[in-house]
C-alpha cells in the first residue's frame, strides 16, 4: 500500500486524535505568521513615514515632541505653535544645507462644515519645500495650485460629492501618496497658500473659524549637508536655540518603537509556550497512539515492513496533519489581518501596514516550516521507538491465544506451535520459527523477514 495512502486511512481512522494534531499545528503557524506580520509590517511602516518625511532633522516646539510624532504615525491631530524666527536661526545654523516650514491643523469634530472629522493638515511652503514638492512632481508633473490638496492613501471624496469640504472651504482631491501604514494615509497635505485662504473662508462658513497664529509654525525641516554629521547639527540646534526641540529622523517615534518591542517580545514569548505546550502534547498523543497500534505496527513488520517503513508511515501521518493545520493557520490569519488591518492601528497603537508580497510569501513560508518542524519533532521519538520494537513482542504485549493450535510439517517431522497475531481477532495465526517470523491467514501464505524459509503453496497452517 502507498505510504501516503496509509497514513491518510490510520488519520481517517483516529479523528480526535489528529484533530488536536491539526488544531495545535494551525496555532503554531498561526502565531508564527501573526508574530512576523507585525514585526515586519510595523518596522516597514517606520521607514517608509520617516522615508516620507524626507528631513534629516524635524525641530518642534519644546514639549511638543511626542504630540507631532504621534500625529505623524498614528494620525492624531495636534497643533503646537513656535516663532517664525526660529526658520531663520535654524538655516544659519551651521552645516545646515535647507530648511522649510510646516504648520500642522485639524478639521472641526462633527462639524457640518467639515466633510471628515478630526482630520490632520499638514501645511507647507511650496517655495521651501523639498519633501512632499520632489514627489509632487513625479507624480502629478507640477506643484499644487490654489484650492488642491493631496491626501494619504485612506483619503476619499465622499460619494455623490466632487470636493472636499474643509471649515467650508471646498478643495479638490488631486493625487494620494503611497501607503505607510501610518497617520499620514489619513491626512491631507496643502499649500501655505491654500491654508490661508481656508482660514479667511471659515470667517464666515465655518461653525469655528480656522485660527492661524501670525508669524508661527509647527516645525521646521531640516536637510544637513552631505558628509556632515545629523547629530552634531542637532546638538547645536539644541545648544544656540532655545525654546525648541530638534529630533533625528533615526531617532524619531522611539516611543512607538518601545511599544513594538514590548509587543514583539510577548507575542515571541506566547509563540514559546504554545511551542512547547503543542511538542508536549504532540508527543503524548502519538506515544498513546502508538501504543494503541502496537498491533497493527507488528502487523506491519510481520508482513515484511522494515523499520524504516513503519517509521516513516508514523512521520507521515505528523507530517500531513502539520501541512494541513499550517496550511489552515495561514490562510485564517491572512484573512484576519486582511479583513482588521485598519483596526491594528487605534488597538495596538504601533503603525502598520502589510509586508510586500515576496516578504509575506516568506513569512508564509516559515510559518508552515515552524509548524511542521514542531509537529514531527514531537512525533519523532514515539515514532523511533515502536518502529523498533520486535514484531513478535508488540503483537504478543496486546495479543492472547489462538482458540487452537496451528501446526504445520516442517521438513524432519518438526512441529510448531503458534500464536494467533493480534492484528486479527480470528483467523490469523502468528507461526514463529526459530529465528524468523511468518504470519498466516487461513488458506494465504506471507513471508514475513527476509530469510525465511520457503514452502510451498500446498503447504497450509490448520487451526485444530
Amino acid at each position: 500500500m502507498n505510504l501516503i495512502r496509509l497514513a491518510l486511512r490510520n488519520i481517517a481512522g483516529n479523528s480526535f486524535r489528529s484533530f488536536v494534531v491539526l488544531l495545535c499545528a494551525l496555532l503554531i503557524s498561526g502565531m508564527a505568521l501573526t508574530t512576523g506580520m507585525i514585526v515586519s509590517g510595523a518596522d516597514n511602516s517606520l521607514r517608509l513615514a520617516m522615508d516620507r518625511l524626507g528631513a534629516d532633522i524635524i525641530v518642534v516646539p519644546e514639549g511638543a515632541a511626542d504630540r507631532i510624532e504621534s500625529a505623524l504615525l498614528l494620525g492624531h491631530p495636534t497643533q503646537s505653535w513656535m516663532p517664525a524666527s526660529v526658520v531663520d536661526r535654524v538655516a544659519a545654523a551651521m552645516d545646515v544645507q535647507a530648511v522649510s516650514p510646516q504648520l500642522y491643523l485639524a478639521t472641526l469634530s462633527n462639524a457640518s462644515c467639515c466633510t471628515v472629522s478630526d482630520m490632520f493638515l499638514i501645511v507647507f511652503d511650496p517655495r521651501t519645500d523639498f519633501a512632499v514638492t520632489p514627489w509632487l512632481e513625479k507624480t502629478i508633473g507640477g506643484e499644487l495650485r490654489l484650492g488642491e490638496v493631496i491626501g494619504g492613501t485612506d483619503v476619499f471624496v465622499p460619494a455623490g460629492e466632487e470636493k472636499i469640504k474643509l471649515y467650508g472651504y471646498l478643495v479638490a482631491l488631486k493625487a494620494k501618496i503611497e501607503p505607510t501604514g501610518t497617520g499620514l494615509d489619513r491626512s491631507l497635505f496643502l499649500t501655505l497658500e491654500t491654508a490661508r485662504e481656508m482660514a479667511r473662508v471659515s470667517r464666515t462658513k465655518a461653525e469655528k473659524p480656522l485660527e492661524i497664529p501670525q508669524d508661527s509654525v509647527s516645525a521646521v525641516m531640516v536637510k544637513v549637508r552631505p558628509g556632515c554629521n545629523p547629530r552634531a547639527v542637532a546638538l547645536n540646534i539644541s545648544v544656540h536655540i532655545k525654546g525648541v526641540t530638534p529630533i533625528l529622523s533615526p531617532d524619531m517615534f522611539q516611543s512607538q518603537r518601545k511599544e513594538l518591542a514590548g509587543l514583539r517580545n510577548g507575542v515571541v514569548m506566547a509563540l514559546m509556550l504554545i511551542l512547547v505546550f503543542s511538542v508536549l502534547l504532540i508527543g503524548l498523543i502519538f506515544s498513546m497512539a502508538a501504543n494503541e497500534r502496537r498491533r497493527e505496527l507488528g502487523v506491519l513488520r510481520a508482513l515484511g515492513a522494515t523499520r524504516s517503513f513503519v517509521f516513516r508511515v508514523l512521520l507521515s501521518e505528523a507530517g500531513l496533519l502539520a501541512l494541513y493545520g499550517g496550511v489552515a493557520g495561514t490562510a485564517l490569519t491572512i484573512l484576519a489581518v486582511m479583513l482588521f488591518r485598519k483596526l491594528i492601528i487605534p488597538t495596538l497603537g504601533i503603525p502598520f501596514l502589510v509586508p510586500a508580497l515576496p516578504m509575506l510569501v516568506a513569512l508564509i513560508l516559515g510559518g508552515l516550516a515552524c509548524s511542521l518542524l514542531t509537529v514531527m519533532l514531537a512525533a519523532m521519538l514515539p515514532a523511533y521507538r515502536i518502529s523498533h520494537k520486535d514484531p513478535s513482542i508488540a503483537m504478543r504485549e496486546q495479543g492472547h491465544d489462538c482458540p487452537g493450535k496451528c501446526h504445520q510439517s516442517l521438513p524432519g517431522g518438526q512441529e510448531e506451535s503458534c500464536r494467533r497475531s493480534a492484528a486479527s481477532q480470528s483467523g490469523d495465526c502468528a507461526w514463529r520459527v526459530p529465528g524468523n517470523y511468518r504470519l498466516f491467514r487461513l488458506g494465504e501464505d506471507h513471508a514475513a523477514e527476509p530469510g525465511c524459509r520457503a514452502y510451498p503453496p500446498h503447504s497450509r497452517p490448520r487451526v485444530i
